[in-house]
């Protein structure tokens, strides 16, 4: 006699509940934009969303509690040339975002606390580098400021927001790159590519530590790292069948596990919750969102449940850990972008009957502080993310507000030197020397014009000086008019306006 043994897991009956209409965002005019991108990015203050935009390419913010239905004429953000691709919001920072558009150039924006009242069109800094359009902009996980792009030239540049600079350029992958992740400390990058390969990296070197084969089909493929090291991909097989598999990262070639989930063509967006280790599968037009638990039992990947909508997605995007509500047991929410216009919001919650806050389902989460500085990071520091308690709910700090300042100075100051302190030191004379000479060149041109007007008025005035003899001419008029016959005692003392009436009538008697 056999027994079957359920799986225990506080996972397992995890359930998915659409908010009512009212409390969702109606009206928006999600892109249609064919690039395989979620369209959508979200944190604690802010839902960020990619939209159509005549002349450019745009996104809209949204504060949380505007929801309903949104104006057609919202402010946007919207200061690229070209078709908005990809935008994700800093981990360190709820009120600086990124974007990478059509036009090759990748943005960074600062966001008020309370969104925006009119459109808003110009960046904290423009990221040029890219020759081709850049479809994927990705902050790194504890470093402040940095900031990974990559682009259709197969170029991916890591960069120094701070200073606008580019800190390290990859040039290892032969094509598109499709995706890219960092690992729980940041320390390895894991990217996907349209020559069907997965790469682990070394970020600051650009060394390839591993690569593999992902999946056999053609279509695009995403990868992401695990807490614990282990890499989930999704993709598709030779017969263009969705699979999704687990790999180690000394091994890439040799998957733990590989599964066939259906024939749809979308493309799977793999979410993942470290605190749980609970991976979400969404795909683009599927109207479903499969979950499953990684455990380091066999099979490894456990299916748990199915959430089913009635309208397919165009996008979706998950809320951080510490923007859930702990108190209703929500793990996870989700925004989900439909055709119609409707940004739905769905809440994962665990069923428990106790209101007090269940341990066990929140452990320490990553917070909104980085661990290290750009610099730091570069010079080889690999911090852990900075946990936080969300026991007594998360509390944004006051102080975030004025990194933007900052920044915006920052930018200003450290552009144009393109190398620190000492360049800007050793370019300040050159400039300042061309300046100069701009000047000296103005001023001759002036004075030359002054000598050039004086010796114009000398001329006039010379002229003016001869000229009297010519000027009584006109006045000459009374004096033909006394020859006429008229009386001219009269006409002597008179004004010459006066003095014309009486002539004319002498000439008419």
């Amino acid at each position: 006699m056999s027994f079957r043994v359920v799986r225990s897991s506080k996972f397992r009956h995890v359930y998915g509940q659409a908010l009512k209409r009212e409390q969702c965002y109606d009206n928006i005019r999600v892109s249609k934009s064919s690039w395989d991108s979620t369209f959508c990015a979200v944190n604690p203050k802010f839902l960020a969303i990619i939209v159509e935009s005549a002349g450019g390419g745009a996104f809209i913010v949204l504060p949380h509690n505007k929801v309903g239905r949104i104006a057609a004429d919202h402010p946007l953000v919207g200061g690229h040339k070209g078709p908005v691709l990809d935008i994700a919001w800093c981990p360190h920072n709820d009120n600086v975002i990124a974007s990478g558009s059509e036009d090759c150039v990748v943005k960074v924006w600062h966001i008020p606390d309370h969104g925006l009242h009119k459109t808003l069109t110009e960046p904290i800094v423009d990221l040029v580098y890219h020759q081709r359009r850049v479809g994927l902009v990705l902050w790194h996980p504890t470093a402040q400021n940095v900031l990974l792009t990559a682009g259709s030239d197969n170029q991916v540049v890591i960069w120094n927001v701070g200073t606008g600079e580019a800190l390290v350029e990859l040039d290892c992958h032969p094509d598109i790159v499709y995706s890219a992740c960092f690992n729980w400390d940041g320390s390895k990058l894991l990217t996907t590519c349209k020559d069907k390969k997965i790469r682990i990296i070394n970020p600051r070197t650009g060394e390839i530590e591993a690569e593999a084969i992902a999946h056999e089909g053609s279509k695009a493929t995403r990868a992401i790292f695990l807490r614990h090291g282990l890499v989930f991909t999704t993709g598709f097989s030779k017969m263009s069948e969705r699979q999704y598999s687990l790999r180690t990262p000394d091994c890439l070639g040799e998957p733990i596990v590989m599964v066939e989930l259906d024939t749809s063509n979308g493309v799977m967006f793999p979410l993942y919750d470290p605190d749980t280790n609970l991976v979400f599968l969404c795909g683009k037009g599927d109207s479903v969102i499969r979950y499953f638990e990684i455990t380091p039992e066999p099979p490894f990947v456990h299916y748990i449940n199915t959430f089913q909508t009635p309208d397919p997605q165009r996008g979706i995007g998950m809320m951080p850990k510490r923007g859930c509500d702990v108190t209703s047991c929500e793990i996870a929410r989700f925004y989900r972008l439909n055709n119609s216009g409707l940004c739905q919001c769905i809440t994962m919650t665990v069923p428990r009957k106790s209101e007090l806050f269940q341990e066990d389902l929140y452990p320490d989460t990553i917070g909104d502080t980085a661990g290290c500085s750009a610099e730091e990071w570069l010079a080889g520091r690999d911090p852990e993310p900075v946990l936080i308690s969300l026991k007594d709910g998360y509390k944004p700090p006051e102080s975030k507000s004025s990194l933007s300042v900052s920044k915006r100075s920052n930018v200003l100051d450290k552009m144009p030197p393109k190398g620190g302190k000492g360049a800007a030191n050793q370019t300040a004379a050159p400039v300042s020397d061309k300046t100069l000479q701009e000047f000296a060149d103005e001023i001759r041109k002036l004075k030359a014009m002054i000598v050039k007007h004086e010796n114009r008025i000398r001329a006039l005035e010379a002229d003016r000086t001869a000229a009297p003899p010519s000027v009584p001419a006109p006045l000459a008029v009374p004096s033909t008019d006394d020859d006429d016959g008229c009386g001219g005692g009269d006409g002597l003392n008179a004004p010459p306006p006066v003095v014309a009436a009486p002539a004319l009538a002498a000439d008419e008697v």
